[in-house]
């Protein structure tokens, strides 16, 4: 039997680092946040400055930073990664045969993602992508034009099992169960 790995997809502020850290609780999963190793490059390097101005790095950037962070011999949750169609096809020809692959799509619309990061920003949340306006809604545009088209590819994929998942709340308790029932 193999390990599953639970993907969390969705915009930003979307909730795919909360969920997924609740969810890792729960399961006792292996935990990458692609955002998180992507912060931790300093921002004087090329990829950095991309980080820094909301872009998205072009796959061949992505795949060893991933690659790298995915053991498999446990279950995993991988947040913010995949984000466009070469990188969603990336991961199920290198990992379908290793992973029962669930992918979690956080749906929520464009107000309540600027709704939900002007709430993290007002609640102490230190990401500088996060106070820069204009890079927030770049975020917003790439996942528009560029992570759905992987979204809706990944949805009709035969070897995986994709769950669209509108949040019934603003409650994370609400939302987290909502989740939780949704992928038994």
């Amino acid at each position: 039997m193999k390990p599953t790995m639970f993907v969390f997809m969705g915009g930003a502020g979307s909730g795919k680092g909360t969920f997924a850290h609740l969810l890792m609780k729960k399961r006792n999963f292996n935990y990458v946040e692609a955002g998180a190793l992507l912060r931790e490059i300093p921002s004087d390097s090329v990829i950095g400055q991309k980080v820094l101005h909301g872009e998205l790095l072009n796959d061949d950037e992505m795949f060893p930073i991933i690659s790298k962070n995915i053991g498999e011999n446990a279950g995993i949750i991988l947040d913010g990664f995949p984000r466009t169609l070469g990188q969603a096809k990336w991961l199920i020809e290198n990992y379908s045969d290793k992973f029962d692959i669930k992918i979690i799509f956080l749906d929520i619309t464009e107000e309540k993602m600027i709704a939900h990061i002007k709430n993290r920003i007002k609640e102490g949340g230190n990401r500088a992508d996060d106070n820069d306006e204009n890079a927030v809604h770049k975020r917003i545009e790439s996942f528009k034009n560029i992570t759905m088209p992987a979204a809706n590819w990944l949805k009709n994929e035969p070897s995986i099992k994709f769950y669209d998942i509108v949040l019934p709340s603003d409650d994370i308790d609400t939302n987290f169960n909502h989740i939780v029932e949704t992928i038994k």
